[in-house]
């Protein structure tokens, strides 16, 4: 099998890497994950990873808590999930390096776009953490951003579902996956695929997005060898 793209990003949700235990990271999915980002390094694809916080905390969870702060800590959330993610790896002998929108110097380097780009190729995995480093912006945001930033040729959107519905396939059993949308149709429908200011950044950079589940083993590697899994959003 021969991987269709040279860069790509890698969005993780938090909740994916909590499984069904629903909170914090449930190592074996982890590892399952690691495993197959190694597998696709191998195959000389450079990989960029930007990983969400939800598994610990999501900036509407404070009640009544000033949003700016509910942010910030939801971007601590995913320097946790990018710490433990760069752990997984490293004992599989991939070269990660974390950089964190917000500098904290002692656990991560700080994101720098040209030492990202140099990174990615000398092959080593690069992690975003925390998000875009401002409030009222979604990791969904930060992914597009950096894929625009290292010039990402698609984005893989790993989420808990095998794609992208209709309505909520958990609640409406009659609920259609889509095998092909545009950035168009998901604005218009207001599918909650990514947030809109993700989609209209994806939109005007053009950059496409594969969005597929990480239950099946392997789907990883299936997508970026073009194999037809989940839906793809493009022009």
């Amino acid at each position: 099998m021969q991987s269709q793209y040279k860069r790509v990003l890698l969005k993780l949700s938090g909740e994916a890497l909590a499984g069904k235990q629903g909170f914090g990271l449930d190592f074996n999915i982890l590892n399952n994950i690691s495993s197959q980002i190694k597998d696709i390094v191998n195959m000389g694809v450079q990989v960029a990873i930007v990983v969400g916080g939800g598994n610990y905390w999501r900036g509407r969870t404070g009640e009544g808590m000033d949003r700016t702060t509910a942010d910030y800590m939801g971007m601590m959330a995913t320097v946790i999930n990018a710490l433990a993610l760069q752990d997984a790896l490293e004992n599989l002998d991939v070269v990660t390096r974390v950089q964190s929108a917000i500098e904290m110097r002692q656990i991560a380097e700080p994101y720098i776009r040209r030492r990202a780009i140099r990174h990615l190729e000398k092959n080593r995995v690069v992690i975003f953490a925390a998000g875009t480093g401002n409030p009222y912006f979604t990791t969904d945001t930060a992914a597009a951003l950096r894929a625009a930033e290292i010039e990402a040729e698609v984005i893989l959107l790993a989420k808990k579902v095998d794609g992208v519905y209709s309505a909520d396939p958990s609640i409406d059993g009659s609920a259609i996956r889509f095998d092909q949308l545009t950035y168009i149709d998901i604005l218009q429908r207001g599918l909650k695929v990514m947030d809109s200011t993700a989609t209209s950044l994806c939109m005007d950079n053009a950059i496409p997005i594969k969005v597929f589940d990480l239950d099946n083993a392997g789907n990883i590697k299936k997508v970026i060898c073009g194999e037809q899994i989940g839906t793809y959003i493009h022009n």
